[in-house]
């Protein structure tokens, strides 16, 4: 009887365990259709922002007195990573392919001889990496979006970025995030922000590369008044904000997309597990009434 009332308490748990997952896969879905909208939203506007800098960039990026951030610091000895994950687990692969990547990166730099950084936007991103790079790791910042992504915080970000970057802290710098696809696909995306990379032009529907027309025709020319230099110290900076920005949005749909089928799988594997116990459970009982009423047959049947 200890045996079915192992069983029976074994049952009870996963039945604990299935309503907590189903809990939580219907609040990450309540919260996925407002971050994908939010990260479909902000592309466009991402997307321009990268457009117009580098129309701006393109008239004066090989002359003296450019900007640093448009045209680098002339090396590329150190490199800063910013792996933007999650402060919270329990969403499948969504932390572990970024810490891969970033992995990947490091290891790829070091064996060129360059010296890596990382910034880790999100506790996860440090929990995953540190055992390799906790010497690598100069910061973690946590407490990204609690409700919502902020303009502000990812203002935040970039101010610290800019300044490492004004005290030479590093040469280049590249974002590593998860873009959101689907609640079952993230494309994990490794987008240099410092200095500027000249972007592809992508069709805006649905982040692909558009196919370039066949005659472009002729480049116009652009009269910059205050001066490019001027727009530029101010369009540089604000990119970087936007990009992060963009970044953090595409993120946090990416997290709730992939905790929702990661807790919509735990359910329904919890599901099957309960059907599995139920009947051995139904077996064991039934096993040991048969054992039982045979026990009494051979005691009467002893007695007479």
């Amino acid at each position: 009887m200890s045996n079915l009332k192992d069983l029976k308490v074994r049952i009870n748990s996963v039945k604990s365990t299935q309503k907590i997952t189903s809990a939580m896969k219907m609040v990450a879905a309540a919260k996925l259709r407002r971050a994908q909208e939010g990260a479909e939203a902000a592309r466009p506007f991402a997307s321009r922002m990268e457009r117009m800098v580098a129309a701006v960039g393109d008239s004066i990026a090989g002359i003296d007195g450019a900007p640093r951030m448009l045209v680098g610091t002339g090396k590329d000895d150190t490199h800063l990573i910013v792996a933007c994950t999650a402060d919270r687990g329990l969403c499948g692969g969504f932390n572990s392919s970024i810490a891969r990547e970033v992995r990947k990166m490091a290891l790829n730099l070091k064996r060129d001889g360059k010296t890596v950084k990382i910034l880790c936007l999100g506790r996860k991103g440090k929990d995953n990496l540190k055992r390799d790079f906790a010497s690598d790791i100069i910061d973690t910042i946590e407490g990204i979006g609690k409700r919502n992504i902020e303009y502000g915080e990812a203002i935040g970000v970039a101010d610290s970025i800019t300044q490492l970057f004004d005290d030479d802290g590093f040469d280049v710098c590249t974002i590593v995030f998860n873009r959101f696809q689907s609640a079952m696909t993230q494309i994990t995306t490794a987008q240099q922000l410092i200095p500027f990379a000249v972007p592809e032009a992508k069709d805006e529907s649905n982040g692909e590369a558009a196919p370039k027309a066949a005659s472009e025709g002729p480049s116009p020319i652009f009269i910059f008044e205050p001066e490019e230099q001027d727009i530029l110290s101010e369009l540089l900076p604000r990119n970087i904000g936007v990009q992060i920005f963009q970044a953090l949005l595409e993120s946090a749909a990416s997290e709730h997309g992939a905790r929702m089928t990661s807790m919509d799988n735990a359910t329904r594997n919890a599901g099957d597990m309960i059907d599995k116990l139920t009947l051995i459970f139904n077996r064991t009982r039934q096993a040991a009434i048969t054992t039982e009423l045979v026990e009494i047959v051979s005691g009467a049947e002893a007695l007479k």
